[in-house]
Parts: C-alpha cells; structure tokens; sequence
C-alpha cells in the first residue's frame, strides 16, 4: 500500500504543478529534492512572484525510522517504527479576490520491533480559505467536495465537511480559518471497509483538487482590487498563520519529528499584517466574511 499511495502522490504532484504553472502564465516551481538523516526525504516544489500566486508549494514527503518518544507518547505506543508519506500543498495568491487553498492527503504504517504492521491509515482533505467571500465559489468548491466523496459513501461528505469545520478552528479567536471542505483522518480497514477502499476514497478526493480550485481562480484572477482589501487580505493571512503554528498536526508533527523545517513552514504567506484589536466596518464585504468564519454553514 505504502508503494502503491507513494506512486500515486508523485504524479499528482507533476498534474498539479503542471496546471499550476500552466495558469500562472509567468512563474515555475522550483524543485529541491531533500533527505532525512533518520530515514526517508522528499521533493518539494515552490511557485513565487508569479502573475497569480504570490507564493505556493506542493510537496511530497516520504519519512521513516524510529518513532520519537514524543509522538510514541501522543499514539500510546512503545518503541515503535513508522512510514508516512504523504503530498502537502498551499497556495497563496497575490489578489484578494483570490482565495488561499491548502490540501493534503497522507498515509501512514506503524511497525513492531519486527517490522511487522501494527497499525496503517489514511488522512487528509482540503479547504478554502478566502478573504472576500463569493458565495457561488464557496458553493463550487463543496459541490465538487461532496461528488468526490458521494461515489464512495453518501454519509462522507457531512461527516468530512463537519471534521473539517472543527478542525480548521481558531479557538483563540472564535473563528473558523476559512469556509472549509474535507478533513478526515484515521481511515482505518475495519469490517466494513478495507484499505483499497481508503485507498481509492482518498486518490479520488486528491484528483478532485484541480476542479475545485482552478474554476475559481480564473473567474477571479483578473478582477480589480484596491489597496484597501490587500491590506485586509494580510490581515487575515495573519490569522492563517496563526492557526498553522498554534493548532496545525502536521506542523506539530513535523517538527517533533525533525521534518525539514522550508518544507514544514512553506505554508506561511510572505506578506502578513497583525493590527491591534482590528474590526471591519459595519456592514462590509469584510465583516460579511467574518459572520460566516464565526457561524460555518452548508454550502450544498
């Protein structure tokens, strides 16, 4: 299984930036292959100063070796080996009327002394995060969400889109991070459902991405914009930042496993603004999109 997601995630990762790259018009990836010295390396590739992002990476990770005692103790494990591999992206455009989008999707095998598999499953998701909400984008992005996960399970998309909601909360602040999508985690083979199935479940959430994303960007990219709702697009980056340090399990996870620090932190925007107790006019596109980051609601 490890094989067969690790080939999948690999072309992924060339259709994305090939399409990426394709719409951007102006900026190319950059490839940097890198190692672990405990085990394992990747390839990560990052797109900046083009026509359209700002700044984005898709990225492919492969780890293994000893699982750190810190994260034995997070599993409730002993002396435990692991793999986990997995495809990670964020993109960050220049223009506010340009949502930020992340994704990602994941596996991972836990070993006995052994070598024997102890333990294996699948995560992942992606959400949308945008800084001036178009309601039929936000429906859009949950509609192509939704058809993924409907060929597989009528009962996935609410239960995902829920997860999602959850996950991707800013507790300290009482607001969402965006207007999500998917987020899963844990999908494990039990009576019902084996790993092909996870398998197959999380290759077609993957090759869903391009269709959810690319329609918005270019209904958006060429609209006008004011200097006003760029600084208020840093300001909400500023919240985006936030939750990737103080809430994020992979962030977490990365670090506490010695993960290659660019990669790790690659999902940080390059311009971001934290003002003091800052408040949007009453009435504003501004304060339209905090009401819906403080109360998630069904966009399909």
């Amino acid at each position: 299984m490890k094989d067969k997601f690790y080939k999948y995630i690999l072309q992924l990762q060339d259709t994305i930036t090939s399409k990426l790259e394709d719409i951007d018009g102006v900026a190319k990836f950059q490839e940097d292959l890198w190692n672990r010295p405990e085990g394992g390396g990747g390839r990560t590739r990052v797109i900046e100063n083009g026509a359209i992002f700002e700044k984005g990476g898709v990225n492919i990770s492969a780890v293994h070796g000893a699982l750190p005692e810190s994260m034995q103790n997070y599993f409730g494990v002993k002396d435990a080996d692991f793999f986990a591999c997995g495809l990670s992206l964020v993109l960050h455009p220049k223009s506010p009327m340009v949502p930020t989008v992340h994704a990602n999707w994941r596996y991972f095998e836990m070993y006995d002394k052994n070598g024997k598999i102890v333990d294996q499953w699948f995560g992942g998701g992606q959400d949308l995060t945008p800084y001036y909400l178009f309601e039929e984008d936000a429906t859009h992005f949950h509609s192509v969400c939704k058809r993924a996960c409907d060929q597989h399970n009528p009962e996935f998309y609410p239960r995902y889109k829920k997860k999602c909601d959850d996950y991707f909360w800013n507790t300290h602040r009482k607001e969402a991070r965006g207007i999500g999508g998917l987020f899963f985690d844990y999908c494990k083979s039990d009576g019902n459902i084996g790993m092909n199935d996870w398998y197959n479940f999380v290759s077609e959430v993957g090759d869903s991405f391009l269709d959810a994303y690319i329609p918005i960007v270019t209904k958006r990219k060429d609209l006008d914009y004011s200097k006003a709702q760029r600084d208020w697009q840093e300001i909400r980056r500023g919240r985006y930042v936030e939750f990737n340090l103080v809430h994020d399990k992979g962030t977490l996870f990365g670090l506490k496993t010695n993960g290659r620090i660019e990669s790790i932190l690659m999902s940080l925007p390059p311009h971001v603004q934290w003002r003091y107790d800052h408040h949007p006019e009453k009435g504003s596109d501004e304060e339209r999109l905090i009401y819906v980051l403080q109360h998630p609601k069904e966009w399909v």
